[in-house]
């Protein structure tokens, strides 16, 4: 179903993977690119369990617009195993204008067929999604 602000329809492959990263486990994360002649959100890539965060963010292009779901392990001071859904804007200020704007109006429809996000996050530069930042933002 297309949304009348962005006319953008999300892809059911979108939402079966990220049933999959959030029920069983499958992914560590997952890229979402907005395919502009197609109208509509696709899956990218999809990382492994194994795969790192710098593996994560190295799959992020430098001057491209993408939505990103990062499922983020870490132990709590209680010593407690936990895991955090991230929800990622990447928007970094060299991509282009038109982009930047079609990702900007499509997100909030986005993220509402990923159910299940726990902490939303919005980046224009590396820094501002480095592993410190989502630790910070996890606990």
């Amino acid at each position: 179903m297309a949304n009348a602000a962005s006319g953008m329809a999300v892809h059911d492959d979108c939402k079966l993977k990220f049933l999959e990263l959030k029920a069983k486990r499958t992914y560590r994360f997952i890229v979402f690119k907005i395919e502009e002649k197609q109208k509509q959100v696709v899956v990218e890539k999809v990382g492994e369990p194994t795969e790192s965060y710098e593996d994560f963010t190295a799959s992020l292009p430098a001057d491209e617009c993408r939505y990103a779901v990062y499922d983020f392990d870490f132990v709590t001071e209680e010593n407690c195993q936990k895991s955090r859904i991230f929800f990622i804007a990447w928007s970094p200020d060299t991509s282009r204008v038109r982009s930047k704007m079609i990702y900007a109006s499509s997100k909030d429809r986005f993220k509402r067929e990923l159910d299940g996000i726990q902490i939303e996050l919005q980046a224009t530069d590396p820094t501002e999604m480095g592993l410190d930042v989502i630790r910070s933002r996890a606990s």
